[in-house]
């Protein structure tokens, strides 16, 4: 439980530092470089423990595929909340096979 949390939160300060800066397009773009790299620092450091931990439980291919689908899950309520951006259906139909996808990484063959 604590790897989710942890990839989360990782994913939370990931999205902000990648998708924040959108909303200043008026912003040098070396500021906001600058302050994305600050941000990821952060992100680091909940993502580097999350993995470490988690590999003691999933595989490195589990991880990755957990981390995607948080990543999906968090940029939805960012996209919809802080960009004010909808959701259409092809972006859920196109989100919803990466989650499939998740079947076949976890499914005990």
């Amino acid at each position: 439980m604590k790897t989710i949390v942890f990839l989360v939160i990782s994913n939370i300060f990931m999205t902000f530092a990648w998708y924040g800066h959108l909303k200043f397009k008026e912003s040098a773009l070396w500021k906001v470089v600058l302050i994305s790299w600050m941000i990821a620092f952060v992100e680091y450091c909940f993502q580097v423990p999350a993995n470490r931990w988690g590999h003691y439980e999933f595989s490195a291919a589990q991880l990755k595929t957990i981390q995607e689908v948080i990543t999906l899950i968090v940029f939805c309520v960012f996209s919809v909340l802080y960009l004010k951006e909808g959701i259409r259906w092809n972006y859920l139909v196109g989100f919803g096979l990466i989650i499939a996808a998740a079947f076949f990484v976890f499914k005990k063959w």
